[in-house]
């Protein structure tokens, strides 16, 4: 395990460090936007919310489309399940290219790619050849999915193994936490967009702006610098991939943070690709009501996120095990909902449990990481988010005969005792800082 206090190179402007205590911490004090100094990371951070707008518009247009087109919550989870295969089995190839390659060029050839594939799906609605009058015409989707699948897989661990190399390790979290309350910020308005425009202009407008949004993410890519050197090395993709998993294998503490984080996103996400079965059979709130409920959660996401961009680098195994525990109760209290209006007042803190779950997972991993392994570790943590799907395809297929309501309400309660015996039992997760 690498020591802490190694340094980084910030390629971007010198951050100050300002401290602060007691209620200041929760205030927007200078700590809270600090790395907003960094005129790097500001274009990084415009990349991002291009990215994260077009994800979250098709988080509500994808899933209540194919939804409208087949009616079947296994075809939804088999849409997420398409999605999710070659995310698991292109990742650790994202990981050795993160720590071989440039990764501004990754992230430039996978953002433009995914332009394409919006920009396709929106025409194949427009000429009809995607519709509910043409029987199984969802195999487009499909298609599309496994193409986004393959492009998360190659690009994303250079996203996130990028980081580092803009802000400096001891201003990892509050980057993180940045980037998940734009992430946050989007779902309080992406959703809504999305619904407002299935309502009032159907589908293919939705698809068409999330193709502008991946554009405006390539502009600001091309203005970033160069972060890293290029790895020639004369041994294969095969090797690097191999000596990655033995250096995890020989890292508890690694090992230990991919696990727990394996477990809460297996069991947590699902919700949100079922999404519309809450709110199509149970609520009856349609597009535009989808729209709002993810809103809601981005909100109480997005005050997680301000919350932990302010606090310092302590506790945070035991503030990552908390946001389980609220995710894991709050999103048993949404599965068994058949009101509205308290739908919305719990989704708050699904969203609020949700932010921290994410932000420090990713945080603690990239803390602990040594450098020359950054990219293949986070591709690890990426493969997990493919099985995401896995677990949607696994609940989608049971909601057919459990009920949706009994299969996401069970996996939350499951989550949620799992969280509580990590607690109890795992004390090396518990005192992490």
């Amino acid at each position: 395990m690498k020591e802490k206090g190694s340094g980084y190179r910030d390629i971007g402007s010198e951050l100050e460090t300002v401290g602060g205590g007691g209620i200041r911490a929760f205030l927007l004090n200078r700590r809270t936007f600090s790395s907003f100094k960094n005129r790097v990371y500001l274009l990084y951070y415009g990349a991002m919310l291009g990215q994260m707008a077009a994800m979250n518009m098709q988080m509500v247009a994808r899933s209540l489309l194919v939804y409208r087109l087949t009616g079947s919550a296994a075809i939804l989870g088999g849409i997420s399940l398409a999605h999710a295969l070659p995310m698991l089995l292109l990742s650790l190839f994202g990981g050795v290219i993160a720590d071989r390659v440039q990764k501004k060029y990754v992230m430039l050839i996978g953002q433009g790619f995914s332009a394409v594939i919006a920009l396709g799906v929106g025409l194949a609605l427009t000429f009809g050849y995607l519709s509910t009058e043409v029987a199984g015409s969802w195999w487009i989707l499909v298609v599309a999915s496994l193409f986004q699948g393959t492009i998360m897989g190659l690009m994303m661990p250079s996203r996130q193994a990028i980081l580092p190399e803009i802000v400096g390790e001891e201003q990892l979290m509050n980057a993180v936490s940045l980037n998940t309350l734009g992430t946050n910020t989007l779902r309080l308005v992406a959703p809504a967009l999305a619904g407002f425009l299935i309502d009032a202009f159907d589908f293919k407008a939705v698809y068409f702006t999330m193709a502008g949004m991946y554009i405006i993410a390539v502009a600001f890519i091309l203005f970033l610098p160069l972060t890293s050197t290029m790895s020639v090395r004369g041994r294969g993709a095969l090797a690097d991939i191999k000596e990655g998993l033995k250096y995890i294998r020989h890292e508890t503490t690694i090992i230990l943070i991919l696990l727990f984080n394996l477990f809460a996103v297996v069991l947590s996400m699902p919700y949100m690709m079922l999404m519309p079965i809450f709110t199509e059979d149970i609520l009856k709130v349609g597009g535009t009501g989808m729209g709002v409920l993810m809103s809601v959660s981005g909100a109480g996401a997005m005050v997680g996120s301000i919350i932990l961009a302010s606090l310092p680098n302590k506790k945070r195994g035991l503030l990552l095990l908390s946001s389980c525990i609220i995710m894991g109760l709050a999103l048993a209290g949404f599965s068994f909902s058949t009101s509205l209006a308290l739908s919305l007042g719990i989704i708050v803190f699904v969203g609020l449990g949700q932010t921290g779950r994410m932000t420090l997972g990713n945080t603690l991993l990239q803390y602990y990481v040594e450098d020359e392994y950054r990219g293949r570790v986070m591709s690890i943590y990426m493969m997990e988010f493919g099985l995401v799907s896995f677990g949607a395809f696994a609940a989608g297929v049971m909601s057919e005969s459990l009920g949706v309501q009994w299969v996401v309400g069970g996996f939350a309660i499951t989550l949620t005792f799992l969280t509580i015996l990590t607690l109890l039992f795992v004390p090396r997760i518990r005192k992490l800082d």
